[in-house]
């Protein structure tokens, strides 16, 4: 696994953790639900995390799709508020790149980075990297992590970009689908080694859908993994850290 990211520690006010928005033009309520949320409860947050799949599928920074550009600028109209706001790419938006964070004023996160929360060495992750038991996914995320394979499609017009990712999204349901559940969650082994790597004391990541906090011990230290929560139309889920601890908070 690549050597971690630094983020800045501990931050004086609350923290805002989100996962797995899936933001597409089809999912217009999804959308309207993030836009309700930058412009409300984020703004009295400190710092907002998205550790990945904000979108269902980005194929490029240059894509003038609605409602891309009223994202872009409701992120920018976050940050020019002061509210800090991190990015780290999941396994469906990865192509997100420096355009796209100087629009938005963004910064992008390297998957995993660590950042100081509380005195604990918090490690956040999209979680499909711990997903170690599918290993047909794991080639395929190493070959479209390629940065040759990513100029090449870049390259392309949207047209064609567009009609690419929307024949991938087909193929990836059925794929899905035809899984065992089990190979689709993080393997325990790895959440262990990755977690002893980088001395965390807490894990933190999406990807799986599967909502929950998980205690245990790890070389006889206690320590903790949260996956966040899939939104939905009906419904968004925040991990919250501030003075008080951590909680979960329905948006």
């Amino acid at each position: 696994m690549v050597r971690p990211g630094i983020d800045s520690s501990d931050p004086a006010g609350e923290c805002l953790f989100i996962s797995d928005l899936h933001l597409a033009p089809e999912r217009p309520e999804t959308v309207a639900r993030f836009l309700d949320f930058l412009a409300g409860r984020a703004r009295r947050a400190e710092r907002l995390y998205i550790l990945g799949d904000l979108f269902d599928a980005w194929i490029g920074d240059d894509d003038d799709t609605p409602p891309y550009p009223q994202l872009r600028a409701a992120l920018r109209a976050l940050t020019e508020a002061g509210i800090a706001c991190r990015l780290l790419r999941g396994n469906r938006d990865f192509l997100i790149g420096r355009a796209f964070a100087r629009d938005t004023g963004c910064t992008l996160l390297r998957d995993p980075t660590l950042v100081g929360l509380g005195g604990e060495r918090v490690l956040l992750m999209h979680g499909d990297l711990l997903c170690t038991d599918d290993v047909a996914y794991q080639r395929f995320r190493r070959r479209v992590r390629n940065p040759l394979v990513q100029r090449l499609f870049l390259w392309r017009s949207l047209a064609r970009r567009r009609a690419q990712a929307a024949d991938y999204r087909r193929r990836s349901g059925s794929a899905t689908a035809a899984k065992a559940a089990a190979s689709m969650d993080v393997s325990g082994p790895t959440v262990a080694r990755v977690m002893r790597r980088h001395a965390a004391d807490r894990l933190i990541h999406g990807h799986t859908h599967r909502p929950a906090d998980h205690a245990f011990t790890l070389d006889g230290r206690p320590v903790v993994r949260q996956v966040l929560a899939e939104w939905h139309p009906e419904r968004g889920e925040v991990l919250v850290a501030d003075a008080t601890g951590w909680s979960r908070e329905a948006v």
